[in-house]
């Protein structure tokens, strides 16, 4: 017998209503008191690539009233509504009938019961469906979520997996007045998005997954909790790092066959220069990343839905590679092509 296809038929995508990015750096600007580190921040924000990013809050000045810094459990309790709220929105643009598997990805957040349980209270699933949570894996676990899907589908033919990734990035906010720190928290932005994952022979045939790690690079993206938030660490060698990794190993030179379309995790400008020229690309190749990180920033896991969806309305025959980079530096994706 043969072994069936997982396909993702239809993704749904939702971000919060606040537009925050002007007021973050407006916030930002404040924080550094050194005139010269000001304008070198001011030219990095000019040249993010980055019009735009959503949150949950209304912005720094709301979140941090009278200069007080939240803690970690303030901003657990925003997230414990906020996040399952945003996800349904997602939800509300795919076909959740008849689901029989919830696969939720999310690190910006922890809350038992866990979101994957609130989102299927709230949608009326039967307490049969089976759950999954994928947390704290950073931005490449929509690929892991997804992975899921795919191994579900393939043991369970008939499976109708619902996947969502949802991330409340703005929630960890901190303050300083450092320009390499606020650059990183310049990049994040809230977003969720739910794909429909079945055999069913609609919309995108996933391929092959794959996974590799940088040696000696645990230190260069980090994410950890402190009493007020979730703090990153994004060292600024980071995107060297991949784009070298890209050009000069094998791992690199494999993603380039067959691939015509590509879906790169939109995790800054930066990121997607490093992935373009290691890996020799056309200008317009990372057009889908690039439009997705202009309009939304990088809304870690969620990200690259986005950055599927956006490929799905545009359909074309050529095959393509989805791939995100997180923590360790880790990158992880899968191939796939358009159903007939």
């Amino acid at each position: 017998m043969n072994t069936p296809r997982a396909h993702i038929n239809a993704i749904g995508t939702a971000v919060p209503r606040h537009d925050v990015h002007q007021a973050f750096i407006d916030w930002a600007l404040k924080q550094i008191d050194d005139r010269r580190a000001a304008a070198l921040f001011q030219r990095m924000a000019a040249r993010s690539g980055i019009a735009h990013r959503w949150s949950v809050v209304p912005g720094p000045a709301e979140f941090y009233r009278n200069g007080a810094l939240p803690p970690t459990s303030t901003r657990m309790e925003v997230y414990a509504e906020a996040a399952p709220a945003l996800a349904l929105e997602a939800i509300g643009e795919v076909d959740a009938a008849g689901v029989t598997h919830l696969v939720v990805a999310s690190c910006t957040g922890f809350v038992a019961p866990g979101i994957d349980q609130i989102i299927a209270a709230r949608l009326g699933l039967p307490p049969s469906v089976e759950r999954t949570l994928v947390g704290f894996m950073g931005c490449y676990a929509a690929v892991a979520a997804l992975r899921v899907a795919h191994h579900i589908v393939r043991s369970e033919p008939t499976a109708r997996v619902l996947v969502v990734t949802v991330e409340l990035s703005t929630l960890h906010l901190q303050a300083t007045g450092e320009v390499e720190r606020l650059l990183a928290m310049l990049q994040f932005a809230d977003g969720a998005a739910a794909a429909l994952v079945s055999a069913e022979p609609v919309g995108l045939a996933i391929g092959d997954f794959f996974a590799s790690a940088l040696p000696d690079s645990s230190d260069m993206i980090r994410w950890t909790i402190g009493d007020t938030g979730f703090v990153m660490h994004l060292s600024g060698s980071v995107p060297g790092r991949i784009g070298e990794a890209l050009r000069d190993t094998d791992f690199g030179r494999s993603l380039i066959a067959d691939t015509g379309v590509w879906a790169v995790h939109a995790g800054g400008r930066s990121i997607l220069d490093a992935v373009e020229h290691g890996l020799g690309l056309s200008g317009d190749a990372l057009a889908a990343s690039r439009a997705v990180l202009r309009d939304y920033g990088n809304m870690s896991s969620a990200t690259l839905m986005f950055v599927l969806a956006a490929l799905m309305r545009d359909e074309t025959a050529a095959p393509g590679l989805a791939i995100a980079f997180g923590p360790g530096i880790a990158a992880e994706g899968f191939r796939f092509r358009w159903a007939p």
